[in-house]
């Protein structure tokens, strides 16, 4: 059965950290439409509200923004009409926020539902607290809820997500986009990360065990790609430590470009932890896709990263905050011989072939959704 009408449902229209959300549209079977929004979708996939009266609008934006309401009709009228008119099977809501506003909708439109969590809608107190009654509801209409790491199906469950509707299923990875290269002999050992600049990936500590492996490894350099709030914080400590020759900051690249830099690049290092709030990774992409690549890996023992990296096999994993460690660590691989790194590096690809595979993934989560089809 592939002939059935999906609706995929994420909070932004584009996101350049939300890879997975791309390859759910670009690779699921079905007849896909796309909604978007915030929390609640606003917007079809050509850009239009889904509330179509002005009236209506008017009525929305004085419950959401003057009396902060959550439950508003109006909305929730919108989408089951939505869901009605396009003849929609079954819907996929990217996030566990937007699964729990849109449950109701979807029960009323008679219409089974899919929860994909991805991280902080699992882990973040904050944001659990906040919708903590909006879960419960959707968790009993939900058809399947899925995790991508053991650590969020242990949070899940402890939210209240029945053992039947629990599905662990990890990210995948484009293997072939992101596949060993030759490895070049420059002169520099060069570590690379790639993410956002947000706490729970400490891009801090990676600069700050840095600043000690220089210190041992003269021809040590390091590439940070991405953006987010603390970039100019992190540019900053860079500065203070005297490392701006040494360290590059690249700002938000394509995934091609990410491919490329893996493969010029001789160790991927993310000190990814959980902040006073909470939050936490899933299972970050690039950690997949570094291993893909064949680069040896320096991280974190954090969610779903404890299963993506073979400690001591394909990397090294250190505890959250223990900054002198990772830097012990980096200090450690940039040591080793390029046998050794290779070695390294293909026990990590073999794992994300046998394991996190885009192919393979997808083909599950299809599985999921078209088992969940009344």
């Amino acid at each position: 059965m592939e002939n059935y009408n999906l609706c995929i449902i994420k909070p932004s229209k584009s996101a350049f950290s939300e890879t997975f959300i791309h390859e759910h549209i670009s690779r699921l079977k079905g007849n896909k439409k796309v909604l978007y929004g915030g929390d609640f979708p606003l917007y079809d996939d050509d850009g239009n509200f889904l509330i179509r009266s002005k009236i209506g609008l008017i009525s929305y934006l004085i419950q959401k923004r003057i009396f902060k309401k959550k439950d508003i009709p109006v909305r929730t009228k919108a989408l089951i009409h939505y869901l009605v008119n396009e003849k929609i099977d079954v819907v996929l809501a990217e996030y566990g926020m937007v699964g729990a506003m849109v449950a109701e909708a979807c029960k009323l439109a008679n219409v089974p539902l899919i929860i994909h969590f991805h991280g902080a809608d699992a882990h973040h107190v904050p944001t659990v607290q906040k919708y903590k009654e909006w879960y419960l509801h959707a968790f009993k209409y939900a058809a399947k809820i899925i995790g991508v790491s053991n650590d969020m199906i242990n949070s899940l469950r402890k939210l209240g997500v029945p053992e039947n509707k629990l599905v662990l299923n990890p990210y995948g990875i484009n293997t072939e986009r992101f596949c060993p290269g030759e490895m070049e002999l420059g002169q520099n050992f060069t570590f690379l990360f790639v993410g956002r600049f947000v706490a729970k990936k400490f891009p801090q500590a990676i600069v700050r065990a840095f600043s000690a492996v220089s210190s041992h490894v003269p021809n040590a350099k390091l590439i940070m790609t991405g953006d987010g709030p603390l970039l100019e914080d992190t540019k900053a400590l860079c500065r203070q430590l005297n490392l701006s020759d040494k360290i590059t900051f690249t700002g938000v690249v394509s995934s091609n470009e990410i491919s490329a830099l893996m493969k010029q690049s001789s160790c991927y290092v993310q000190h990814s932890v959980t902040t006073p709030e909470g939050d936490m990774e899933g299972t970050p992409n690039t950690i997949l896709e570094a291993a893909a690549v064949g680069m040896p890996i320096v991280s974190t023992k954090h969610a779903g990263i404890k299963e993506a990296v073979l400690d001591g096999c394909s990397g090294f994993l250190v505890d959250e905050y223990d900054v002198d460690e990772m830097a012990a660590k980096m200090i450690e691989v940039a040591g080793f011989s390029r046998p050794v790194l290779a070695e390294m590096g293909n026990a990590g690809r073999e794992h994300i072939l046998e394991n996190y595979n885009i192919s393979f993934q997808i083909h599950k989560l299809d599985l999921i959704i078209m088992n969940s089809i009344k």
